[in-house]
């Protein structure tokens, strides 16, 4: 035990809360998603041992990346977040226009060797970390307009709007985020209603000219009135409702066969009928338990951007766990977000270990920075120790 502790102490540097919590929600994605993978195994006439190989792969690949990230100093990433949005703008017209679809939306792009790629979470990632790079660099301009506001509302509202052409739900939970880091920023309230303005103005033509603008009416629509339940939801909340307190034990989901994509979009609903109230309440708390530990990291960083990158990053990743959550137990219209950490995908898994990761590096960093202060005062009281010591002796 003492070299496993020497080991993790030595290679998982930062918050070792945020690595419990992230190690827990890895070893639950794999025991639900091999629980509910029958019917892709069956579609694509696979084994559902071959999908649950490929599916660790691809946690261990997340893990993999959080903990690259979480190696480099995260100073470093706010030098590389403008050149990635450039890249970004490309990538996700190229989705809009020439997207493959998977999983009844067009929201994905083929790369050789990768396989299907996702470029709105690249998109989302590169915008936050450019956001609070340049909030950071601008905290004693904060109120010029032509220095500050303009370059903030272009880029939040060019990549919010791009990525609602083929990904409302994420551009608006992204837009939140956004308004969220310049809050914290200090951005006076007036800029933040433009923010507002702009989000709606962008929203309103995704809607117009998207790919998912029909969709996405219909599903806002029939969950206000709520005078059709889609199928989806119907059987989400049957799943709920008959998981009882401790459910019906791993492996005896009902609703996996019947549910559409019940290891992905609806995954949580497979953890309450299986693992009952208490899963699902064991689930939420983790999630909540890694934005506290992701806020406490921002409210102890020195710097402007370790604290609002680290607020921005685990907002956003909570913000989208509490939507998909939020969407199988009722509380809002289906949005088809993703669980973090838990649902089945190769992008969303990498880009997520790798926004943790950036996470852990400021909480990293800030503690080596304590080392290193307690390391100078244990060096400035040695010398007087000493001199104390011989005055002693000759005496």
């Amino acid at each position: 035990m003492v070299k496993v502790k020497e080991w993790a102490d030595k290679n998982l540097q930062g918050d070792k809360v945020i690595w419990a919590v992230v190690f827990a929600l890895s070893m639950i994605s794999v025991l639900v998603v091999y629980s509910s993978i029958g019917t892709l195994a069956y579609k694509h006439a696979r084994s559902p041992e071959y999908i649950l190989i490929k599916h660790t792969f691809t946690v261990l690949a997340g893990l993999a990346a959080m903990w690259f990230a979480h190696k480099i100093d995260y100073r470093y990433y706010s030098k590389i977040s403008k050149f990635a949005l450039w890249i970004s703008i490309p990538l996700l017209i190229y989705t809009f226009t020439n997207g493959v679809t998977l999983n009844d939306a067009a929201r994905w792009i083929q790369v050789p060797i990768v396989g299907s790629f996702q470029p709105s979470d690249f998109a989302s990632l590169a915008l936050i970390v450019n956001l609070a790079s340049m909030l950071s660099k601008r905290q004693q301009n904060i109120d010029d307009i032509k220095e500050s506001l303009i370059p903030i509302l272009f880029w939040c509202g060019v990549i919010c709007g791009l990525i609602a052409l083929t990904n409302l739900s994420t551009a608006v939970l992204l837009l939140i985020t956004c308004m969220l880091i310049m809050f914290i920023g200090r951005v006076p309230t007036k800029y933040l209603a433009m923010l507002i303005f702009v989000g709606l103005l962008f929203g309103a033509l995704a809607i117009k000219f998207g790919s998912r603008g029909e969709t996405a009416k219909n599903r806002i629509t029939n969950f206000i009135n709520g005078t059709e339940l889609p199928f989806q939801a119907k059987h989400a909340r049957i799943a709920v409702a008959t998981g009882g307190i401790v459910g019906k034990g791993p492996g005896n989901s009902d609703q996996r066969n019947i549910l559409p994509h019940p290891y992905s979009d609806f995954v949580y609903a497979i953890v309450i009928e299986e693992y009952g109230m208490m899963g699902g309440i064991i689930v939420l708390a983790l999630y909540l338990l890694l934005l506290h530990r992701g806020m406490k990291a921002s409210y102890n960083s020195e710097r402007a951007f370790g604290g609002l990158l680290s607020a921005g990053l685990c907002f956003d990743l909570v913000c989208q766990a509490m939507v998909n959550m939020g969407v199988v137990v009722g509380l809002g219209p289906i949005t088809g977000q993703p669980l973090p950490l838990i649902s089945m995908g190769g992008t969303s898994m990498v880009f997520t270990g790798l926004s943790i990761g950036i996470v852990l590096s400021v909480s990293r960093g800030e503690l080596d920075q304590n080392w290193q202060q307690q390391t100078d005062e244990v060096k400035e009281k040695e010398p007087k120790e000493a001199k104390n010591v011989a005055t002693a002796k000759a005496a």
